[in-house]
């Protein structure tokens, strides 16, 4: 969540006599992220986010409005997307496709614990439950297709060492068939700052903006390398132990997730290794912008690769 597009409070004004969300108050940007611009927004009758999408194709806004509403009315923690008075998730500011929702109390949680773990695991588990009976698909875009395609466009950027080991890594995971794993609707990006607690009770999860209908147990790889690594990438296994084991509790793992855990962890970190590269290399413009360091993602899968052995014995609780 960052600044690319500046709002002034009338021009917010404007846009929120199409809501029946009260009076403007205040406005505040929020700095955190990469993709889209937020602000806070405060008027006499709430407290909400707007969000302006800066990358999103306008016609994949409805699938992430509607799936976010439809989690929201199915026991999913997640904010709910304000209609217009036209009935509309989606409206315009800038001249870009923007969209208001309910903002969630609590606040990301940095350095999380056990307990932590043990919430998102729960929560991760009922969204993908829940999440089957939402009708509507859409494949990823940052699939295994684009991982080379970015590779190839980063290729000209990095060193000959970097570059040996990206490809040798996507050679790896071209071993593997990983949509042959149970699928349906991800988050595909469960990271700590999508997350809200008040402190160990989960309010909610948040940034639907990458959802799509993917692997679920790489989804779980994805929230599993974010919320259980510490600094130098190696995994705490108590927290993903009780990640892990929450997340069962609600949908169990088949005997073929759990025997492509490793791949299914080093293609997490493998994708947002690449898409860290990718905004490093080719930044974009913004008034208020925070680049996320890659290296975090390397040390994840060098960490990872070393690891095979230890993930294997982490459903059968050893380390």
């Amino acid at each position: 969540m960052s600044v690319f597009t500046r709002v002034e409070k009338h021009e917010l004004s404007v846009f929120l006599q199409d809501y029946a969300v009260g009076t403007l108050q205040t406005l505040t940007g929020i700095p955190t992220g990469i993709e889209n611009t937020n602000y806070f927004v405060q008027t006499d009758r709430g407290e909400y986010v707007l969000t302006i999408f800066e990358t999103v194709d306008p016609h994949e806004l409805p699938f992430f409005l509607d799936l976010t509403a439809f989690l929201a009315e199915h026991e999913v923690p997640c904010a709910h997307p304000v209609r217009s008075l036209k009935g509309d998730y989606v409206g315009a500011l800038h001249g870009k496709p923007a969209a208001l929702v309910q903002r969630l109390y609590g606040s990301s949680v940095l350095d999380p614990d056990v307990v932590h773990c043990r919430a998102i695991g729960q929560a991760l588990a009922t969204l993908h439950v829940a999440a089957q009976g939402f009708l509507v698909q859409r494949e990823n875009p940052r699939g295994p297709r684009w991982w080379r395609q970015t590779a190839d466009e980063l290729a000209p950027h990095l060193d000959a060492a970097d570059l040996a080991y990206l490809r040798e890594e996507l050679r790896f995971q071209g071993l593997y068939r990983l949509a042959d794993l149970p699928r349906g609707i991800i988050h595909a990006d469960l990271f700590r700052d999508n997350a809200l607690f008040a402190d160990h009770t989960l309010t909610g999860v948040i940034d639907f903006y990458y959802a799509c209908h993917d692997t679920l147990a790489y989804d779980l790889a994805i929230t599993v390398n974010d919320w259980c690594s510490r600094t130098d990438g190696s995994l705490d296994f108590a927290r993903a132990a009780a990640l892990t084991t929450a997340y069962q509790a609600r949908r169990p793992m088949t005997a073929m997730e759990r025997g492509a855990w490793p791949a299914l962890l080093r293609a997490a970190a493998l994708r947002f290794w690449l898409s860290r590269l990718r905004d490093w290399h080719f930044p974009r413009p913004g008034e208020l912008t925070h680049t996320k360091d890659p290296l975090v993602f390397r040390r994840i899968l060098d960490a990872r690769r070393r690891e095979t052995a230890a993930l294997r014995g982490l459903w059968s609780g050893g380390s």
